[in-house]
C-alpha cells in the first residue's frame, strides 16, 4: 500500500513503512498528509502490533521542515491557540497508538525530521546518525513536539543547551541520553531492527497498548505542553522575525543536499549573522 511518499509492506503483525521523498526528504504537507492516510489505515487494523519507519534516502531520514514552504505560508496570530498544530497532533498519534512504532535511522534528521522520530516509541540507528533542532537560529522553535519531548527526555538544563545552541548530536551521544535504543553497524541495521520488531510483535496487542498508556500516565501526557509549544510557534512566526534568517539559510545552501551534507554548523552561523 502507498500513502503519498510512504510505502508499506507487511510481515505478520509488523508493518514496515519506507519514506521516499524526492528530490529532497523535507517535512512538509506531502509527508504529513501521507502520514495521516497511513494512520487512518493502521488505526482500523487490530492485527497490527509494530510499525517500523525507514528512509529510502542515502543521506537523510528526513532533513527538516520545508523552509521554503514555511516562508511562503501566511503567519498571523489573533488569539492564543487551544489545540496543537497539525504536525504536532499527527506525530503525537503515534505515541498514543495501540501498537509500537520504531524508527530505523541511517543518516541525518534535523528539525521536523528529528521531531517525527522523537514521537516514535523506539529508535535504532547506525553510527551515521546525526540529529539536531536548529529552529532557534531560524527565529522560531521546534513546533511539532520537539521542545516538549526533548525537555522530557533530557531535563530542563540539558534540553535548553541542545535547543538554544542548535548543535548536532551524533549517534554515540544519542544512545547515551536514551534517544536511540541501540547503535549498530549499517549492514546490521535492518537485521537488528527486524529482530526487535518481531520480538515485540509476539506480545498481545492489549498488553502493548496498556503498557504504553501506563508509562505515559506515569510521565504525564504531553498534550497541554504541545498546545503551549504550538502557540509559542504561532506567536514567533507572526512577528516575521524568522524570515531573514530563513532566507539566509536558503541562500547559503540550506535545504540542498550538498549544503547540508557538507556541514550544518556553517548554515547555523549564517542564520545568526555570523556573530559569536
Amino acid at each position: 500500500m502507498r500513502h503519498g511518499p510512504l510505502t508499506t509492506s507487511r510481515a505478520g503483525a509488523v508493518v514496515d513503512v519506507t519514506v521516499e521523498l524526492a528530490p529532497l526528504p523535507v517535512v512538509g504537507a506531502e509527508f504529513v498528509v501521507g502520514l495521516l492516510g497511513l494512520l487512518a489505515e493502521l488505526d482500523t487494523d487490530e492485527s497490527v502490533r509494530v510499525v517500523t519507519f525507514r528512509s529510502a534516502d542515502p543521506d537523510f531520514f528526513l532533513m527538516h521542515g520545508d523552509v521554503e514552504a514555511i516562508l511562503a505560508a501566511p503567519a498571523t496570530y489573533d488569539v492564543p491557540l487551544t489545540e496543537p498544530n497539525i504536525a504536532a497532533v499527527t506525530f503525537d498519534r503515534l505515541r498514543r497508538a495501540p501498537y509500537v512504532s520504531i524508527g530505523i535511522i541511517d543518516g541525518a534528521a534535523r528539525g521536523g525530521g528529528c521531531e517525527f522520530l522523537s514521537a516514535l516509541d523506539l529508535r535504532i540507528g547506525s553510527e551515521r546518525v546525526v540529529i539536531g533542532q536548529p529552529e532557534a537560529a531560524m527565529g522560531i522553535l521546534p513546533g511539532a513536539g520537539g521542545t516538549v519531548r526533548w525537555s522530557r527526555l533530557l531535563g530542563r538544563a540539558a534540553a535548553l543547551e541542545l535547543l538554544l545552541t542548535g548543535r548536532d548530536m551524533d549517534a554515540t551521544e544519542a544512545r547515551a541520553v536514551g534517544w536511540l535504543h541501540a547503535v549498530v553497524a549499517t549492514d546490521r541495521l535492518a537485521i537488528e531492527a527486524d529482530l526487535l520488531a518481531r520480538r515485540i510483535a509476539r506480545m498481545p496487542r492489549a498488553s502493548i497498548a496498556a503498557i504504553k498508556a501506563v508509562v505515559d500516565a506515569s510521565l504525564g501526557a504531553p498534550t497541554d505542553a504541545l498546545v503551549v509549544e504550538s502557540d509559542a510557534l504561532a506567536r514567533l512566526m507572526a512577528t516575521g522575525a524568522h524570515v531573514e534568517p530563513m532566507q539566509r539559510f536558503l541562500a547559503s545552501g540550506g535545504q540542498t543536499r550538498a549544503g547540508e551534507v557538507s556541514g550544518f554548523d556553517r548554515l547555523l552561523d549564517e542564520m545568526v549573522g555570523g556573530v559569536d
